[in-house]
């Protein structure tokens, strides 16, 4: 059975697409913890991050690296974190989130509820720094 996540990389469910390559997903998770948080994951189903290969491995941080860089452009901050947690979705995923300190990463947090217009906004304005 194929993962919420494989489901949003075929486009049976619909997503805020940040970037794509062969390898991998970019998208705005639908329950951030603050703006521009975004999700990356493979497009091959591996259930954990650490069981991913090595070369997968190499290849996701090369692809997520100008992705935090434009995150951090559009979204001024002291830097994106990156976080690997993996117990919502059995298909390895990795978070990158603006923050300012480290309470921006806390998962227990509540998470924004943002509109249809602002997903489209955020999905806009890093995918325009990207584009340069």
């Amino acid at each position: 059975m194929s993962s919420v996540f494989t489901k949003i990389i075929n486009g049976e469910i619909p997503s805020y697409r940040i970037a794509e390559n062969d390898s991998f997903y970019a998208f705005l998770d639908i329950f951030p913890l603050v703006k521009g948080h975004t999700l990356i994951v493979p497009k091959v189903e591996i259930d954990k991050f650490f069981d991913v290969t090595d070369d997968l491995l190499g290849e996701w941080l090369l692809f997520a690296k100008p992705i935090a860089q434009a995150i951090e452009h559009a979204f001024p901050c002291n830097r994106v974190g990156m976080s690997v947690v993996g117990l919502e979705v059995p298909h390895a995923h990795m978070h990158l989130i603006p923050i300012n300190s480290i309470d921006d990463m806390n998962f227990q947090r509540p998470k924004l509820k943002l509109s249809e217009a602002a997903f489209k906004a955020i999905q806009e304005q890093i995918t325009a720094v990207l584009a340069r």
